[in-house]
C-alpha cells in the first residue's frame, strides 16, 4: 500500500524459472500489496515455481497468447482485484524491482499517471550489455516516433512500466495486438487520452537467461512501430481514425 493505494505488481511471464526467484528477492513488498504472475504456456516450470514462491495470484495460458495477450491478461486481473497503482515487472531480471518505490512514488504522489523505467538515459542501456545493433535501432527508432507523435519519450520500448488505474481504465487496450507492439499501441492511446508519462533512469542487465526477441522479430517489431506512430499522427491530424485509439 502507498499513501492508501494499492499497489499491484504484474508479471508477463514465459519460460521465467531460472531467474522468477532473483527476482522476487527484489521487489519491495513493504508497498507492494499483491503480485500477479501470467505464465504464457511456459515449457518449463515457471507456473509450479510461482505457486512454490507463494505467489497468490498465478494465471496460466495453455496456449501461447503472445507478450500483448499476456499483458492483457495481467491488467485485467489487477483491475479486478482493486488494483490503484499497477507495476509491470518482467520476471527474467532485466529490469531491477529496485526502481518500484521510485515509481510507485511518482503516481501515488499525483505528479504524473505513467511511469516508464527508462535504459536509455544516462548509459544504463550499454553499460548492461545491450547489444550495439539494438541500440542503434533504439535510437533510431524512438526519434522517429517522437517526431510522428510530437512527444519527448527517450525510448518507447522498455519493459518497465507503472500505470494508474485511471489510465488502464480509459485506454482501450484489449483492442490491441497480441504480439511486441502492444507496447507502443499503449504508448499511443495513452497520449491520445492526453495522459503524460514520467520516466526513470532504469540499469538493465543482458544475459542468456533475459528474454530477447530475435532480429526477425525485431525487424517486425521495428517496421510495426513505425506503422504505429504514423497511424497515430494521422489520427491526430484528423486525417483519418483509428479504431484502437478509442475512435469508432
Amino acid at each position: 500500500m502507498y499513501l492508501n493505494q494499492k499497489v499491484v505488481v504484474v508479471m508477463p511471464a514465459y519460460n521465467a524459472e531460472k531467474t522468477l526467484e532473483r527476482t522476487l528477492k527484489e521487489i519491495p513488498f513493504d508497498i507492494v500489496d499483491e503480485l500477479v504472475l501470467v505464465d504464457d504456456a511456459s515449457k518449463d516450470n515457471t507456473t509450479e515455481l510461482a505457486q512454490k514462491l507463494g505467489i497468490r495470484h498465478v494465471i496460466r495460458h495453455e496456449r501461447n497468447k503472445g507478450y500483448g495477450g499476456n499483458q492483457k491478461t495481467c491488467y485485467n486481473k489487477a483491475l479486478e482485484i482493486g488494483a490503484d497503482i499497477v507495476v509491470m515487472l518482467h520476471p527474467d531480471y532485466q529490469y531491477t524491482p529496485k526502481l518500484i518505490t521510485a515509481m510507485v512514488s511518482i503516481i501515488g504522489q499525483g505528479l504524473y499517471p505513467v511511469v516508464f523505467g527508462s535504459r536509455i538515459l544516462g548509459k544504463g542501456a550499454l553499460k548492461g550489455g545491450m547489444p550495439m545493433y539494438k541500440y542503434i535501432s533504439n535510437r533510431f527508432l524512438t526519434l522517429a516516433q517522437n517526431l510522428m507523435m510530437n512527444q519527448k519519450l527517450s525510448e518507447y520500448h522498455t519493459g518497465y512500466r507503472a500505470y494508474s488505474r485511471k489510465v488502464l481504465e480509459t485506454v482501450p487496450y484489449e483492442r490491441n495486438s497480441d504480439n511486441f507492439v502492444f507496447d507502443n499501441q499503449m504508448i499511443a492511446q495513452i497520449f491520445y487520452h492526453n495522459f503524460e508519462i514520467a520516466e526513470v533512469t532504469c540499469p538493465t542487465k543482458y544475459f542468456d537467461e533475459a528474454s530477447s526477441i530475435n532480429l526477425r522479430n525485431s525487424i517486425e517489431y521495428g517496421l510495426g512501430v513505425l506503422g504505429v506512430s504514423f497511424r497515430y499522427m494521422l489520427a491526430k491530424m484528423g486525417i483519418a481514425k483509428w479504431h484502437i485509439l478509442g475512435d469508432k
